[in-house]
């Protein structure tokens, strides 16, 4: 018994000093699971040609302000300055934060921000979309059914981001090869 015990803090003590894997596996996977996601929803909000990027598409505005939207008869031109900065900081940040963390720049900032956005993605789900009042959608916890859109999936975003909030991006990351470098003479 006291050999499998050995074994088994011989292996485990070993990945807990292993501070690259964990920071690095939560930007893979973020890689693998929501960068295409996040990506296209953005490329669904931009306006035709260059200036797509400053124009976003009725579908944008629809997606982020539905209830303003049907006030205004699906007429974007009808919704203020508020409503056009509010659609392009969150196409923007649709293509800029998953960048941003999955390369390792600036990624506690860019994991903070994805959780910021993904809040306020369920919220605009929740209430703008009427989610709220799908039950098997929003989903419940403790319930015994992992699979909600809402409540469970949108929870396990939150800590997957939240080990970049706390670890950084790791040894493979952009942040670690731009960060200082400790003086070897000290």
């Amino acid at each position: 018994m006291t050999s499998l015990i050995s074994l088994h803090r011989s292996v485990f003590s070993r990945l807990e000093r292993a501070d690259w894997l964990l920071p690095t596996l939560a930007r893979l996977l973020f890689a693998a699971l929501f960068l295409v996601y996040f990506w296209n929803s953005a490329l669904t909000k931009l306006g035709d040609g260059f200036l797509g990027l400053f124009s976003p598409s009725l579908g944008a505005y629809a997606q982020i302000f539905p209830r303003a939207m049907e006030a205004a008869g699906y007429d974007s031109s009808q919704l203020g300055l508020f409503h056009w900065a509010v659609v392009l900081a969150g196409t923007w940040a649709e293509f800029l934060l998953p960048a941003l963390v999955v390369l390792g720049l600036l990624t506690r900032l860019a994991a903070l921000g994805m959780i910021g956005f993904v809040l306020v993605q369920t919220l605009t789900d929740l209430y703008g979309h009427g989610v709220i009042a799908e039950a098997k959608s929003l989903g419940a916890w403790f319930d015994g059914d992992p699979g909600s859109l809402i409540l469970d999936q949108r929870s396990l975003w939150i800590f997957l981001l939240l080990v970049l909030v706390i670890k950084g991006g790791g040894a493979l990351s952009l942040d670690r090869l731009l960060a200082p470098q400790p003086d070897a003479d000290t």
